[in-house]
């Protein structure tokens, strides 16, 4: 049996992956609609070896749809996800509106797949952020084993995060480095990005951090444990796709660093390359285009009691966000539409 499926936003990097990864997983889709604002409606997207053209979401009719996969920003998915969800259409959003909201499901089927029936509430379930999505697939098994105090994390993450005008603006910005008079100005972000680093996403609060640094505490605690302390320090990095995170983890008993390997390399979602040698780790160039989160780097941290370092890498378009949003959808069609 096959589902009916939406695509709203299907024009963006998300969107587009969403796409590419409903087909890729086989997932059972009797028919699909791509969605876009009225400015790309006709505009063609594939899906698999079909091409879609775009439909006005602002008019269209979710009654008879089954799962609705939103990639668009809190402003449009605060509009029309209500409406899907009124007409009885699951949504899972990508969008950050709702993953704070606690009657809204923020959902890593590697981690906390029974959060899946608080969809009842509105219909609506959440996607959590990209650099949290990784995070968690990680840590989870791990607290499972020695429960986790405390994770101190610093990302280095990609500009795809930001969309295709901060892709754009790191390729002009790298060439324009190379050719006089032809250098770019930041636009999307407030300095170089090009073969720079910069230390801010999101806005700044009132405590100094910033609210990507904020989404990743309160992501991991609603998702996990909310007796989990994370302090986090997210960085934009000049990559074009793929988050690495350097995880600093310490627990309440003690773990050794080679059952840590043993158990991240059994851990649903995850791969583990760990090799002490040159090379013997992962960067985000060899994650792109790949389902799983890498772990590299393991070892233990001498500095403090029951403590382990280890580098995480993933493809931010598909396991921070469109592969999370379909693997919501595939738990879904399992537990509750398969049951009836």
């Amino acid at each position: 049996m096959g589902y009916k499926i939406v695509v709203v936003g299907a024009t963006g990097n998300v969107g587009r992956e969403m796409l590419n990864i409903l087909a890729e997983r086989q997932f059972p889709v009797d028919e699909i609609v791509a969605l876009a604002s009225r400015r790309s409606i006709g505009t063609e997207v594939t899906f698999g070896e079909t091409t879609l053209k775009t439909k006005d979401l602002d008019t269209f009719n979710f009654e008879g749809w089954d799962i609705a996969l939103f990639a668009v920003g809190s402003e449009a998915t605060s509009k029309y996800a209500p409406i899907a969800a009124k007409a009885g259409c699951l949504v899972i959003d990508n969008s950050s509106l709702y993953r704070y909201d606690p009657k809204v499901p923020l959902i890593v089927p590697e981690v906390n797949p029974d959060a899946i029936d608080g969809y009842r509430n509105k219909m609506i379930i959440a996607n959590p952020n990209c650099s949290t999505a990784q995070m968690v697939v990680a840590l989870k098994p791990l607290h499972d084993r020695a429960r986790i105090k405390r994770v101190v994390v610093s990302t280095y993450q990609s500009v795809s995060g930001s969309g295709k005008e901060a892709i754009d603006e790191l390729w002009d910005q790298t060439k324009g480095m190379y050719v006089p008079g032809q250098e770019v100005a930041p636009k999307v972000y407030p300095k170089q990005i090009a073969f720079n680093v910069i230390p801010h996403i999101d806005v700044f609060l009132d405590d100094g951090s910033t609210k990507e640094e904020w989404k990743m505490v309160a992501e991991t605690k609603k998702i996990i444990d909310p007796a989990i302390k994370v302090t986090a320090t997210c960085v934009r990095v000049p990559v074009f796709v793929g988050h690495s995170e350097a995880l600093n983890i310490e627990f309440e008993d003690f773990v050794d660093e080679d059952e840590v390997r043993d158990i991240l390399r059994e851990a649903p979602g995850v791969m583990v390359i760990d090799k002490r040698e040159d090379g013997g780790y992962v960067t985000p160039v060899e994650c792109v285009g790949d389902f799983a989160t890498f772990i590299s780097r393991i070892r233990q941290d001498s500095t403090i009691e029951n403590g382990i370092n280890l580098w995480c890498v993933s493809d931010n378009l598909r396991k921070g966000a469109a592969l999370n949003a379909v693997q919501i959808a595939e738990l879904y069609g399992r537990r509750i539409l398969q049951q009836g």
